[in-house]
């Protein structure tokens, strides 16, 4: 479905199902030159159980008009925005990489609004090393080859009937970079991640339970690179809730089931049941 934002046309991946008011929802934000179909296992399936599901693509990328978000505040000010047009009082969200500072940014934001918030392959600071930020700029293709390289920790997923996650990740990235001709996507992405420091003020000021979903071998954003959220969350007094999961950077592909059940879980917890 396409939902107007401010003037933009919103693609939402639903899963196939009608929006249903009646039901809660969930809101799924992708990384850095990704866009709504690497959540495909689990927005099919929260949407065939119960939920409401928008899996978007964030403004300016692929089926997404409207001004690519230049940093991680732009792109949370746009998902009050976009509950806002969906006429969502209230919603959880689920970030991936990128994904998840603007899922925490908005859910400070927006208090009572979040019923739960999800980061998935999240860290912070969420620095890039500036031998990728250049080659964003000046070589794309080795770019994307690069990420792909050291957020891959299985070639195939388990439950993948062979597909070439490798090969699929280069595919995706290249078929988003050409989708906005007036914005790098990768560099914009990349330096908005780069350039965040609202983390701890984030964590300080949520009023949802938060679950971690690390990945054990990620190498772009590493388990221990998450532990200042996790810390200041608690401190914060804070219903906290950490899970390794089996794999890399990309843990919707190389570890789908886990990752669903994570997010599935968790979500069917009410907040208060969830512990400090």
């Amino acid at each position: 479905m396409h939902i107007d934002v401010h003037g933009a046309r919103i693609y939402a991946y639903t899963g196939g199902k009608a929006f249903d008011a009646a039901k809660p929802t969930v809101i799924f934000i992708h990384g850095v030159l990704c866009d709504h179909s690497v959540w495909a296992l689990q927005s099919r399936y929260m949407a065939n159980h119960g939920w409401n599901v928008l899996a978007i693509d964030l403004p300016g990328h692929c089926k997404s008009t409207g001004k690519a978000p230049q940093s991680v505040q732009e792109a949370a000010d746009f998902i009050a925005r976009l509950m806002d047009a969906a006429g969502l009082r209230k919603a959880a969200l689920v970030g991936h990489s990128w994904g998840s500072l603007i899922a925490m940014q908005a859910a400070a934001q927006l208090g009572e609004r979040i019923s739960h918030l999800v980061l998935v392959g999240t860290a912070f600071p969420m620095k890039v090393s500036p031998a990728l930020l250049d080659a964003a700029v000046k070589s794309p293709e080795q770019a994307i080859r690069m990420i792909n390289v050291f957020s891959r920790a299985t070639l195939s997923p388990p439950n993948g009937a062979g597909s070439w996650v490798f090969g699929a990740g280069m595919a995706l990235g290249r078929r988003v970079l050409t989708s906005n001709s007036d914005v790098n996507l990768l560099y914009t992405g990349f330096k908005a991640c780069d350039s965040y420091d609202g983390g701890d003020a984030a964590m300080a000021a949520l009023a949802c339970p938060v679950l971690f979903a690390l990945g054990s071998e990620d190498q772009m954003t590493p388990a221990k690179a998450a532990k200042s959220l996790i810390d200041a969350a608690r401190c914060a007094g804070k219903r906290v809730r950490v899970m390794q999961l089996p794999s890399g950077h990309n843990q919707m592909t190389e570890a789908p089931d886990e990752t669903l059940f994570a997010i599935r879980d968790f979500l069917a917890q009410s907040p208060e049941n969830i512990p400090v």
